[in-house]
């Protein structure tokens, strides 16, 4: 693993190399500084183009060049909600909504309520351009899954100039950002059109396309993410304004739904809190002490430790930096499958502001979710703790997201519920920021996250050598079985010999009997 990396670090810094070498003197006036200033400091913006150019630098160093040029062309860095007419998102044929089974964000393309309009393409495709560039930034460019729904659709609704702009988008522009193209209830009289968008995919993306009716869409798609028409039970309808988002709401906190944000937490609540979070802290305290009892084995078996720290300093994971916050863990939450009982995950939030700093929390599955806090405030310069937590028997599953949301606020504000309720009614979006968590289900006992276990501090964790002595146990037991299965198949065949030997002995005994009675 490690020369992997030193392997791909090494054809990163080539592909820098070489683009400024031989693509940046004679073209800087066709790139927009920003994505060349980008190409420098995100590696995996760098990797990305590597992998979907099969770690051919030639290759993809020209996809880097056509792409950097296109996206000039579209002045995608600019593109915003505001510079694109507004009937455009009204038309509703392209927008994100809902996830596949992998939990890739769906990108909807309704094929029918597209029209052929010469005069119009070049709009369309910057709306196309808008939808991935605004996805990629926001969830730091993990793949999509485009969906073409194509039910009541025919021949006025082919466009394959614009059909062939989305694909060369995921083969050209955006790099290693596709993982499936659906086609739903493709018409037959479209099959020769489809053909030839075979063509521009290449055979390595030929392998994406997967072409499905009501009957087996759910293969890729769970009935929650697909409207009543594809067999499906989301009642989304699609309408703008606003923006279509993920469908954040407010989760569950730990004493029952918040109805309202104006609603006020009772004392005993409160008093609930304190005490949940004073217990939690001396959880973590005494698992602290039990940890730094174990003989410290090596450095790539403590990275894999959770490790609670007391008050403030917390386990080294994963960091989003965010103007206002610093959220622990960066991009996913880790819980649990049914079996392996984990079922409470730690989220850890840093003011790194001079002034109070409010937050809410809001997922996309509040029926399953508990969040404490879910709405609450983070004084300057210390860190809080949220515990996300399933309950009623439900399972994590890839399509669930959580949104923190943050503000800053006056000194002079208040930090109580009333305060705070008034607080988000009035703040502008443009100062909230916003991240997102992914929802990963670890099927093995242990993740690489900071999840929390009902028994986290009764079970130890196993040291390299304690598996290794089960390890060796395990490799003994197996050679012993094998060594007595040998022993049973080489008796197993002297007995068929001497089988066939007693066999031949009595027949010739028999042969001799008969021939002196003769």
């Amino acid at each position: 693993m490690a020369e992997q990396r030193q392997d791909k670090a090494a054809l990163v810094s080539e592909t820098r190399r070489r683009f400024e070498a031989e693509y940046l003197p004679d073209k800087s006036d066709k790139y927009d500084s920003r994505d060349v200033e980008r190409l420098q400091q995100d590696d995996k913006w760098v990797e990305n183009y590597l992998i979907w150019r099969h770690d051919v630098v030639d290759d993809t160093l020209k996809m880097i060049d056509e792409s950097f040029q296109w996206r000039k062309e579209y002045t995608v860095n600019d593109l915003t909600e505001s510079v694109l007419p507004k009937w455009l998102f009204e038309s509703g044929s392209l927008f994100l909504h809902g996830y596949d089974k992998e939990g890739y964000k769906l990108f909807w393309f309704r094929v029918k309520h597209h029209t052929r309009d010469p005069k119009q393409q070049l709009e369309k495709k910057k709306l196309v351009a808008f939808w991935l560039e605004h996805y990629a930034k926001r969830d730091h460019g993990k793949p999509l899954t485009v969906v073409f729904d194509m039910a009541e659709t025919g021949i006025s609704h082919i466009d394959l100039d614009f059909v062939r702009f989305i694909v060369n988008c995921f083969t050209d522009y955006y790099p290693n950002f596709l993982t499936k193209i659906v086609i739903f209830e493709m018409p037959w009289i479209m099959n020769a059109a489809f053909k030839i968008v075979k063509g521009w995919l290449g055979p390595d993306a030929i392998s994406m396309l997967k072409f499905t009716n009501k009957s087996d869409v759910q293969e890729y798609i769970s009935g929650e993410y697909l409207p009543p028409h594809m067999g499906g039970t989301d009642s989304f309808k699609y309408s703008y304004p606003p923006l279509v988002d993920d469908d954040f709401q407010t989760p569950l906190c730990e004493n029952g739904p918040i109805t309202s944000e104006d609603e006020h937490e009772s004392k005993e609540e409160i008093d609930a809190d304190t005490k949940e979070t004073g217990e939690l802290n001396e959880e973590q305290n005494l698992n602290q002490k039990k940890m730094n009892s174990i003989e410290q084995i090596s450095k790539s078996e403590e990275t894999d430790k959770t490790e609670i720290k007391p008050k403030n300093a917390k386990k080294a994971l994963t960091t989003f930096k965010g103007p206002l916050l610093h959220i622990s863990p960066a991009e996913e939450l880790y819980f649990g499958s049914k079996e392996t009982g984990e079922k409470k995950c730690l989220i850890v939030l840093t003011n790194v502001t001079k002034n109070i700093v409010a937050f809410k929390v809001r997922t996309t599955a509040p029926e399953k979710y508990r969040v404490k806090p879910s709405n609450s405030s983070c004084e300057p310069g210390t860190s809080l703790d949220i515990i996300v937590s399933l309950h009623g028997g439900f399972a994590a599953s890839l399509q669930d997201r959580f949104l923190i949301m943050a503000a800053e606020m006056d000194q002079s504000s208040g930090a109580g519920v009333p305060e705070l309720s008034q607080f988000w009614k009035e703040v502008p979006r443009t100062k909230v920021m916003e991240h997102r968590l992914r929802c990963h289900v670890v099927e093995s006992s242990k993740p690489s996250s900071l999840t929390l276990k009902e028994n986290t501090c009764n079970i130890p964790a196993k040291t390299n050598e304690d598996l290794h002595i089960q390890l060796t146990h395990l490799l003994q037991m197996n050679k012993r079985l094998q060594e007595q299965l040998d022993h049973c198949l080489w008796f197993q065949q002297l007995s068929v010999v001497l089988s066939l030997l007693s066999v031949t002995v009595v027949a010739f005994c028999f042969y001799l009997a008969y021939t002196q009675r003769s």
